[in-house]
């Protein structure tokens, strides 16, 4: 009987641990970033074979955040044209992303910049992207936007550079 009473109470230790105190822990959202770019800094695939990294947390009401940057599910959409104002193919061309949240430019390479000021002083602008989302346990993340500088620009006031250096 003295055995009975002492595993009960065990049990019910347990159950109180396991369960946070009947208090739930839930996701309330999920975010997506590129590792290494903070703030507003510019996102630019450069290179055949540049690559970037996604990262996916799911943020929980109790201020708990998980990396789940290999769980999710990622959706690229082109936006956009590129500097010939051809339209960006599909994934898996130009760029791919694996399930671990790589990107990495392929061909055909792109150039998706533009040029508005001179050679000596270039004025940049994003003529094109992909469009990344992730989705996790029903909640969808913000969205990432990735131009990319895979192919040399055809602008006469490039000197062939795509994007800002």
């Amino acid at each position: 009987m003295k055995y009975t009473r002492i595993l009960a109470a065990l049990l019910g230790v347990v159950t109180l641990l396991t369960t946070s105190c009947g208090v739930g822990d839930k996701i309330g959202s999920v975010s997506m970033s590129v590792v290494g770019v903070t703030g507003s800094g510019v996102i630019d695939l450069k290179g055949l074979g540049g690559t970037l990294q996604l990262k996916v947390t799911a943020n929980y009401t109790s201020g708990k955040q998980i990396d789940e940057t290999n769980f999710v599910t990622y959706l690229v959409t082109p936006e956009f044209t590129d500097d010939t104002n051809t339209a960006l193919p599909s994934p898996p061309q130009t760029l791919t992303l694996d399930k671990t949240g790589m990107i990495t430019a392929v061909e055909p390479a792109v150039c998706t910049w533009k040029n508005n000021g001179t050679l000596q002083s270039p004025s940049w602008f994003i003529t094109g992207d992909y469009k990344i989302v992730a989705t996790y346990r029903g909640f969808t993340s913000n969205p990432v936007f990735i131009p990319v500088a895979s192919a040399a620009n055809n602008q006469a006031n490039t000197n062939g550079q795509c994007g800002p250096a």
